[in-house]
């Protein structure tokens, strides 16, 4: 069988730091970020705080990488005599990301490319890149990486909580979760993603305290007795994600093989509004 020579893409909606995408050697296809007088590139002319700074006088659109942008990456790809690509992207629940990418890659008749609906986002998107770059860089060829990828895609669970339904609602990521109930009475839905990839309301508790609480919670329900890779992703809330993610560390009901720390890329912002919190995180062996 002649050699693979496998790529890996994903959107800048994997909230992966820079030096981790540089090492697993990912290639990024950037969302946009669109104010009524410019245009921008997700994490690469625009930052979250850029974002945020902005925020609620101005709240932009989104939208997601061109066919013409991925069309290019995959002809530079072939041009460097890649073979084969694999191409992982945000939830097709929250975005039609995965639809146009998938579109072109079906049209592309250069190298053979998987694209993966990961029914994810943020880091828990992130896991299943670093999923693959670490199996491309260990030699795996390209089927068995899609299958470890899809037999991970199916264990991760993801949880959070936002200050404000407004933005979801806003932007229409909605899903099932209730978005009138209880703003009076500070009620906090915990949202989930679905086996669709939607948004859903997990659970309710009164207040942001409790909310963080709850994501607690979860992870000793969900997580008890086992090894896991863990991620903690917050929009314009360090101070509280961070301890959030020091509580977790310490907690004694599982252990901890991974944990990954970060803010939420421009596009997710716009979506969230300021003050989400979330926990990522999968069962390892």
């Amino acid at each position: 069988m002649p050699s693979e020579k496998i790529a890996l893409i994903t959107d800048s909606t994997c909230d992966l730091p820079g030096e981790i995408l540089n090492k697993l050697n990912a290639w990024v296809l950037p969302l946009k970020i669109i104010y009524r007088d410019k245009i921008f590139n997700d994490r690469v002319d625009i930052q979250p705080h850029e974002v945020y700074s902005k925020m609620p006088a101005e709240v932009p659109t989104t939208s997601m990488p061109t066919p013409e942008e991925t069309r290019t990456l995959l002809e530079k790809l072939s041009a460097e005599n890649f073979t084969h690509a694999i191409s992982i992207h945000i939830s097709s629940g929250l975005s039609g990301t995965y639809e146009t990418i998938k579109t072109v890659a079906q049209q592309f008749n250069k190298l053979k490319v998987e694209v993966i609906d990961s029914r994810a986002l943020s880091l828990a998107l992130g896991f299943l890149v670093q999923e693959a770059g670490k199996c491309i860089q260990s030699g795996l060829n390209f089927d068995s990486i899609i299958a470890r990828v899809n037999e991970v895609q199916k264990k991760v669970s993801v949880f959070f909580v936002v200050k404000t339904l407004e933005y979801l609602k806003k932007g229409g990521r909605i899903g099932y979760v209730e978005g009138t109930v209880g703003q009076i009475l500070d009620i906090k839905p915990i949202i989930s993603i679905n086996e669709e990839g939607k948004y859903f309301s997990w659970g309710k508790v009164r207040g942001r305290k409790k909310s963080i609480n709850k994501l607690l919670e979860i992870l000793k329900e969900k997580a008890s007795g086992k090894t896991i890779n863990i991620a903690v992703a917050h929009g314009d809330a360090e101070e509280e994600a961070k301890n959030l993610l020091e509580r977790i560390k310490v907690m004694p009901e599982f252990q901890i093989k991974e944990f990954m720390f970060a803010q939420l890329s421009p596009v997710m912002v716009v979506h969230t509004g300021p003050g989400l919190i979330g926990v990522a995180f999968y069962e390892v062996q």
